[in-house]
């Protein structure tokens, strides 16, 4: 069988994570996860650091020690400066963000904004998250409008290659793109710039789901040039779970109305913005937002470049030895540079018997807490590499994977 891992040698790996094994077993202390599992599920709901989550708790206290001048005079202000250090991290200006307590909230603020009428057209791939594709089809219901799911074969093969493809579902009634930056059932990372760029000539509106890209990629949200940009802060930045952000290009902030109406009022001498109008909710605990800029701190004082290189690694690694026992294909095409994955990756399993024994199994037999299940047919896993996983971990999920794969072989 010819190699298709071209620069991806298992020697070559082993030699990549010969340094980083003893700092992934260290992090591990510094994260509160229950020491009896094996947590291959990042990606899902993210694990807050204990120097991130004592910052969170702190807060918490802060407002409880009085709540009225914390609401009401201080907490405007944090979340201003709050918003800078996101903001500079992002690669945009502070005051292009609102705080929400999730992706899905963003998404909804930005769904239910649209003007859609039935002669038009909603354009995303199949690759998208669920609740998505339900705020769409819920709103599409109640105005008429197309939601087009435009298929987008696997494997992958180039970024060029993605965008001429998809671009092959865009039609006159196209008035809305919505795509995942990393998606969430291939983990797959999409081009969105360069159909960000593509959509801003056609006229066309852009909203990315960024829900698995602030920390597990480099970002910079001015220079992709999204319309409206959604992400959350809990997964791979690390921060509280209820951290998340809305992100709204300067020409674009005019056409979002809020869902929660609480802060606006409109006079001659003060006109509102994005955020006055976006920001206000009501009553609710800030504490996860005010934690977000400690989580950007952890990781730069732990060189998290180095700790994404060192993931991807070990994630590549897990899939070799997967895919070259059981002549699998994979999603994307395979190297040492994280061009289509990055710590979160999807691979396909070997066909079993019993694929929710199999599940079965590697949960609550071996402890690995991990999503595995059919997608567009065949069963994958989807493997996340967090700081705090080791080598160890990855040869136990490549062992039992294989032994139960051999000994559970589907008959005629």
């Amino acid at each position: 069988m010819a190699s298709r891992w071209p620069g991806l040698s298992e020697p070559k790996i082993e030699r990549r994570l010969a340094a980083s094994i003893v700092i992934m077993n260290s992090m591990r202390e510094l994260f509160l996860l229950d020491p009896d599992i094996v947590f291959f599920n990042h990606g899902s709901f993210g694990a807050t650091p204990r120097p991130v989550f004592e910052s969170y708790q702190r807060w918490q206290r802060e407002l409880e020690r009085n709540p009225v001048k914390f609401i009401g005079r201080t907490q405007n202000g944090l979340l201003k400066q709050a918003r800078a250090t996101l903001g500079e991290y992002l690669g945009t200006d502070g005051e292009n963000l609102v705080f929400v307590t999730n992706a899905s909230f963003g998404i909804n603020v930005v769904v239910r904004s649209m003007k859609l009428g039935p002669e038009d057209e909603v354009l995303t791939t199949d690759h998208e998250y669920g609740a998505v594709n339900n705020n769409w089809n819920y709103l599409a219901d109640k105005l008429g409008f197309k939601y087009i799911i435009y298929p987008m074969p696997l494997p992958m093969t180039t970024q060029e290659a993605f965008v001429e493809e998809f671009w092959r579902g865009v039609t006159p009634r196209t008035k809305v793109i919505s795509i995942s930056h990393i998606t969430s059932p291939t983990a797959l990372i999409f081009p969105v710039q360069e159909i960000c760029r593509r959509a801003r000539a056609a006229g066309i509106i852009t909203l990315i789901d960024g829900a698995h890209a602030p920390g597990q990629i480099p970002l910079n949200l001015d220079e992709i040039g999204a319309d409206f940009y959604v992400g959350n802060l809990h997964k791979w930045l690390c921060a509280p779970k209820g951290a998340g952000f809305l992100h709204a290009r300067l020409e674009s902030q005019q056409l979002l109305e809020p869902l929660v109406v609480h802060g606006w009022h409109k006079t001659p001498d003060h006109p509102q913005s994005f955020v006055d109008i976006q920001q206000g909710q009501g009553t609710r605990d800030s504490a996860a937002f005010l934690a977000v800029p400690d989580a950007i701190a952890f990781q730069k004082e732990h060189n998290w470049d180095q700790v994404r290189a060192d993931c991807h690694a070990l994630a590549a690694q897990a899939q070799h030895r997967i895919c070259e026992e059981f002549d699998l294909e994979p999603f994307s095409p395979v190297n040492a540079n994280p061009q289509w994955w990055s710590q979160m990756l999807s691979m396909p399993l070997p066909n079993v018997a019993d694929p929710r024994d199999f599940s079965r199994v590697v949960l609550e037999d071996y402890k690995i807490e991990i999503p595995m299940g059919a997608w567009r047919g065949p069963m994958q896993a989807r493997i996340s590499i967090q700081a705090y996983n080791t080598q160890e971990e990855v040869d136990l999920f490549v062992d039992v994977v294989t032994k139960y794969a051999k000994t559970h072989i589907p008959t005629a």
